[in-house]
């Protein structure tokens, strides 16, 4: 007898080659299957549809062209889900900025997308995300602020007068750009800060997009009927693709979650019979560590995915004994590789799960190589290259970069170092560069050490990475001042959140007379780990 998947797949059309086309074909098969739960709105999958065709209609009618950058800067929400669909549908080009951002860093995003139209919100936990941009010079190319959510503001659009654009002519135009939509035309540009500290746009496809989610749904048993609590921020591919477009391609239901706290996060698992939850390991550690852990409903779990460089076993093993998770699975991705390069299966073993990221998608190529981009044998340490119609188009506007990053056979460098086992398992024994990641946000040194030099008083800053008990990982600077100047740690903190995000923000400040360099003058930050380890 054929499964519940196997079943859909034989009755559903052919695979679709487009973002849009998988909605569509969602609204078809699915129809009044319930697609999105955000408070007291609940859309069916037919819903759904209809709500993306009125603001598809909008953004033509305010003239937003094929191949138009549209950047979103809000919290997971539903009003989200059906900007970015709308956004796909008329052919232009998704931008999401990061809710952490400062002004400078989402001015820095906007500037370098060109981005003519910017949804946000007005109230994001007491922060007004549009006055940030107040004093960032460089915008000329934003003619128009929507505000999705929260109080109106002068020379800003509220939602209800966009959407009131739209009129069943435009519809005409939206369902021709729909058709006319390719696999290789360019859905979202999502920036990653690499090791450079300048932020750079992956330019990510429409038909890469949703191959790489048809086989890691498939591979992670996400089936029709399930219910996903994302707490994963849609800006991000965890929550854009691997929950938003994976849902729609699935059948399952989307219920967004804006910020995790351990008791409302579990609520909502109880009220709304949550079966998917994923989310990095330090989320499942706060749950089973809650004091009120015995008290949560965990009935309806049945399915998550984590994933970091490596998991303590006794947490995966906690996962499916304590949390009641019939299937944990781990995986590895990048940004430049639409969000994922390789995942375990399902019934492998828990040690395989917490100490691998198991193998690739098919279709994706895994190599190690030297420092002269020689393949490696298995076992041996060396650079994880990814060759595949995951890897991104480019980085946006950006060819040296993207050529630094791409060699002239397709293999992205990925800069993460690991080895594939005799089992064909990945395992990552080291990070990006100096790379951190704090409470599953990646943090990257160089891009904090730029900013905290902005500072009048710094003269010199190396940031590293420390554990920390509650978020994985943390940030350390070892700041020089200038000449005759002193610096006060905590006041130069204060100023670190009012110019990055707080995930970015180092957690202590060490003041020395001088770092520790090497004969090149790079600083040797492993000296620097040394001292924090003594």
């Amino acid at each position: 007898m054929p499964s519940e998947n196997e079943a859909d797949r034989a009755s559903g059309d052919r695979q679709p080659r487009t973002i849009p086309e998988a909605l569509d074909q969602a609204a078809d098969r699915f129809g009044d299957d319930e697609a999105l739960v955000d408070g007291s709105t609940r859309l069916s999958f037919r819903d759904l549809a209809e709500r993306v065709d009125l603001v598809a209609r909008a953004l033509v009618a305010s003239g937003i062209e094929r191949g138009d950058r549209v950047a979103l800067w809000a919290p997971n929400s539903a009003a989200w889900v059906i900007t970015s669909f709308a956004v796909y549908t008329i052919g232009a080009v998704l931008v999401p900025l990061n809710t952490r951002n400062r002004g400078e860093e989402a001015g820095h995003v906007l500037r370098t997308s060109r981005a003519r139209l910017l949804f946000a919100v007005t109230d994001l936990l007491g922060s007004d995300l549009v006055a940030l941009l107040a004093n960032v010079p460089g915008l000329e190319a934003l003619e128009e602020i929507v505000v999705l959510d929260g109080p109106p503001r002068p020379g800003c659009t509220t939602l209800t007068e966009f959407n009131a654009r739209a009129t069943d002519t435009h519809g005409q135009e939206v369902a021709r750009r729909r058709a006319a939509l390719a696999e290789d035309d360019a859905s979202d540009i999502i920036f990653t800060s690499g090791t450079t500290g300048k932020p750079k746009g992956a330019v990510l496809e429409h038909g890469a997009s949703v191959r790489t989610y048809l086989a890691w749904s498939e591979l992670v048993g996400l089936r029709r009927g399930d219910r996903y609590l994302v707490v994963y921020p849609f800006f991000h591919t965890a929550g854009l693709k691997s929950a938003v477009l994976a849902c729609v391609l699935r059948g399952a239901t989307i219920v967004p979650h804006a910020v995790f706290d351990v008791v409302p996060v579990m609520e909502r698992v109880a009220a709304e019979r949550i079966t998917m939850l994923p989310g990095p390991p330090t989320v499942f550690q706060s749950i089973l560590n809650h004091p009120d852990f015995a008290s949560f409903d965990l009935s309806s779990l049945r399915l998550s995915v984590t994933g970091a460089a490596t998991i303590p076993v006794d947490v995966i093993r906690r996962m499916r004994d304590e949390l009641r998770f019939e299937t944990v699975v781990t995986g590895y991705g990048l940004t430049e590789t639409t969000g994922t390069v390789s995942m375990c299966r399902h019934d492998d073993a828990p040690e395989v799960i917490a100490t691998t990221v198991g193998r690739a998608l098919p279709g994706v190529s895994v190599r190690i190589a030297d420092d002269a981009g020689q393949p490696l044998a298995p076992g041996e340490p060396g650079e994880i290259l990814v060759r595949g119609f995951n890897v991104m188009r480019e980085y946006f506007e950006d060819p040296k970069a993207t050529e630094e990053a791409i060699d002239a056979e397709g293999w992205l460098r990925t800069g993460d170092i690991g080895f594939l086992g005799g089992d064909g398992n990945l395992r990552i024994t080291d990070r990006k560069k100096d790379m951190y990641i704090v409470g599953g946000f990646n943090a990257y040194p160089a891009e904090i050490e730029r900013i905290m030099v902005g500072h009048p008083q710094v003269g010199q800053v190396a940031v590293v990475g420390v554990p920390d008990e509650r978020l994985g990982e943390v940030g350390v600077a070892f700041v020089v001042p200038r000449p005759g100047q002193t610096l006060d740690p905590d006041q130069l903190v204060g100023w670190c959140r009012d110019h990055m995000a707080n995930f970015k923000v180092p957690r202590s400040i060490r003041v020395v007379e001088s770092l520790p360099l090497n004969p090149t003058g790079k600083v040797m930050k492993f000296q620097l780990r040394a001292q924090l380890a003594r």
